[in-house]
């Protein structure tokens, strides 16, 4: 374990932690919400400091984000706990890992085998994934140090359910996101555990930084599945930026939630409602067309057939990557040279 960052003692050895907007108030021996942090003798310890649950090369595809570096592997990590309680979740093994649900193998990392596993691998950097990397915090940062210091990127794959001073903290070492839009309503965020209104500023924050973002929105039956709802969580996104990748995502029954999967002609309504507000728009966990087109000439950029990706209709013009056929901003980072 390692001292945690961002809490206060309280009296009579309890703690109050900052990191998210929970902000727990933990007694001697007990843990916050996420699991992952714990008050130890009147201090704040992150039990989960170096925990590696899982360790993968993937593609930079899976996370989803379809705008940065595409067609590139990246090395994948995670840990266990989360601070949200999603009825649904589909890594509930790792999320409610100390819920004492669950019992699975780990492993430990440090900050430095972190920036040699990258080396080793080839990776352009890493993708803290798979779990909540929020509560992973005191490691994340650590090791994003070290992997920015080198010249890879960091990833987030994130609720954004973080407090604003973590994050500014953290921003400077972060290149890319994907954050998940869970609902549009603080009463669906209640029943997932969190909030709205401090992920809408966490979104907001990273796109004001020059970070890469990319958005997600599981499309759940029975909690977010209204077009009333998803119709104004897009027009947020198409106010902030148009150009922001959106992703929906179709939910099928796991865990503790056993709604039927969302029906695909709904979600299809939410993707042509999309369509109208923003420019890339993709459906995931079902088989759909995924290319990236230019919004200025409809000129395929990016053909994607599973996570197999080809740029047929890219090229790069000053170093960035631009439609070959009108010359638009493809509103793309790649790695590699496009010819």
């Amino acid at each position: 374990m390692k001292e945690a960052m961002f809490f206060e003692k309280r009296d009579t050895d309890r703690v109050k932690c900052f990191l998210c907007p929970l902000e727990c108030v933990i007694s001697e021996g007990k843990s916050g919400v996420c699991g992952a942090r714990q008050n130890v003798g009147g201090e704040l310890f992150s039990r989960n400091y170096g925990v590696v649950s899982s360790a993968s090369m993937d593609p930079v595809e899976k996370k989803p984000l379809y705008h940065y570096y595409p067609g590139e592997m990246i090395l994948s990590l995670g840990t266990v706990g989360c601070n949200l309680k999603c009825q649904f979740c589909q890594n509930n093994g790792i999320s409610r890992y100390y819920d004492n649900e669950f019992s699975m193998p780990t492993e430990v990392f440090t900050p430095q085998s972190v920036i040699r596993a990258v080396n080793e691998s080839g990776s352009f950097g890493v993708a803290y994934t798979y779990s909540e990397p929020v509560v992973w915090y005191e490691f994340v940062y650590d090791a994003g140090k070290i992997v920015a210091e080198s010249g890879a990127k960091n990833v987030l794959v994130t609720n954004g359910f973080i407090n604003p001073e973590p994050l500014k903290n953290l921003i400077p070492l972060i290149h890319a996101a994907n954050i998940d839009l869970k609902a549009f309503s603080e009463e669906n965020y209640r029943r997932l555990g969190g909030k709205l209104a401090p992920v809408l500023d966490t979104i907001t924050a990273m796109k004001d930084a020059g970070i890469h973002i990319e958005i997600t929105t599981l499309v759940v039956t029975g909690l977010n599945d209204n077009l009333d709802e998803l119709g104004a969580l897009i027009k947020w996104i198409a106010d902030l930026d148009k150009n922001i990748p959106y992703h929906i995502s179709r939910y099928f029954p796991h865990y503790h939630y056993n709604e039927v999967a969302t029906d695909l002609e709904f979600l299809n309504e939410v993707v042509d409602l999309a369509k109208t507000h923003l420019n890339y728009v993709y459906l995931g966990n079902t088989v759909a067309d995924n290319t990236t087109y230019c919004p200025g000439c409809g000129n395929p950029l990016i053909q994607r057939h599973g996570y197999s990706t080809s740029m047929p209709g890219l090229k790069t013009d000053n170093g960035k990557a631009v439609c070959a056929k009108c010359g638009r901003s493809a509103d793309i980072i790649a790695g590699k040279v496009i010819k």
